[in-house]
């Protein structure tokens, strides 16, 4: 004949199916987190060290890292110091942890959390990180000695947040992205660079475009660059160049672009702001190699550095991309 449970074994029972609960709902919640920090999109990882040799390093995914190099792009695009990157990229993390969501509080948008209501711009030029990103830096440089003072004060003159201290946090993660995107440290951004399946617009046409789109047309004029898909520079006097080369990762019958970006001596920061935005946007542009001053990149060798190559270093920055319209 069974027994009943006694009172202290059902009291076990209920403690064992609560704990339980109580793990899948934590796992649960871990899980919704991610996917709202993310945007659902998870991906290849990128890693930003430190150029002073002390072992500092941090991890972002491949999105989050684009979005930080088009906030860099646009800042120097303005002319912006590497403080005001800085204080844009910790506001960013803080704010959006670099993605570019479509919620908030309110009606905040985007990689800042700008609102539509506040004047920040219209819903859909808040979901430009172009755009967002230059408006941040419009309303930055209106702070006066916003260089001199500490980043949460800078940021929040700006942001006007309810949670001002937070934007302290990020500094040494954010000083690290903006030393590596604005080209003062050379070799110190990698990613995975695994290609987005879902981005069709790949080739020199497409780097051209992302470079305008980040750092204004006048990016062309300064590198001398102006890439085509064919190979052959259109008419004019300074081009960069766009050359068909095998792919040694390619299957038979496909290929690769390569586009220089002529640098001029003595703009080495440049260079290498140019060579980590390439591969900051190596997954969405299918860029397979960036190579500059004797270092090279390759996809797929995120936790592996920068490394020399036996190529004689050149005068610009080498981005190794898909040929368009070829299917690997």
């Amino acid at each position: 004949m069974l027994q009943s449970p006694t009172p202290k074994k059902r009291r076990r029972g209920r403690l064992f199916r609560f704990s339980s609960a109580l793990v899948v709902l934590l796992a649960v919640a871990g899980y919704l987190v991610v996917q709202y920090v993310t945007g659902g999109r998870g991906g290849p990882g990128c890693k930003v060290v430190s150029g002073k040799d002390d072992g500092q390093e941090y991890e972002f995914s491949q999105e989050q890292t684009m979005n930080a190099a088009t906030i860099a792009a646009v800042g120097t695009g303005r002319g912006m110091p590497e403080r005001a990157v800085t204080i844009a990229l910790a506001t960013a993390l803080q704010e959006s942890q670099l993605v570019n969501i479509q919620h908030g509080d309110l009606d905040s948008l985007g990689l800042f959390q700008q609102r539509p209501s506040q004047g920040w711009g219209t819903k859909k030029e808040i979901l430009d990180p172009t755009y967002a990103a230059g408006v941040f830096y419009e309303h930055l440089s209106k702070v006066d000695d916003y260089q001199q003072l500490p980043l949460t004060v800078a940021a929040q003159r700006v942001q006007r947040s309810g949670y001002p201290e937070a934007y302290a946090k990020h500094e040494p993660e954010a000083t690290l992205l903006s030393a590596a995107l604005t080209g003062q440290a050379a070799g110190t951004l990698t990613c995975q660079g695994l290609p987005d399946s879902t981005q069709a617009a790949v080739g020199p046409d497409a780097v051209r475009a992302a470079l305008v789109r980040d750092f204004g047309r006048t990016v062309l004029k300064e590198t001398g660059a102006e890439v085509t898909a064919s190979g052959s520079a259109s008419k004019g006097t300074s081009k960069a160049k766009a050359e068909s080369t095998p792919s040694p990762s390619a299957s038979a019958g496909s290929g690769s672009s390569t586009v220089t970006l002529p640098v001029r001596t003595g703009s080495t920061k440049t260079g290498w702001q140019l060579a980590h935005w390439a591969v900051a946007n190596s997954s969405e542009l299918h860029i397979e190699r960036v190579s500059y001053a004797g270092r090279e990149w390759a996809a797929g060798s995120a936790d592996d550095p920068w490394h020399s190559t036996a190529a004689k270093a050149s005068g610009g920055v080498r981005i190794v991309t898909e040929r368009q319209g070829v299917e690997k």
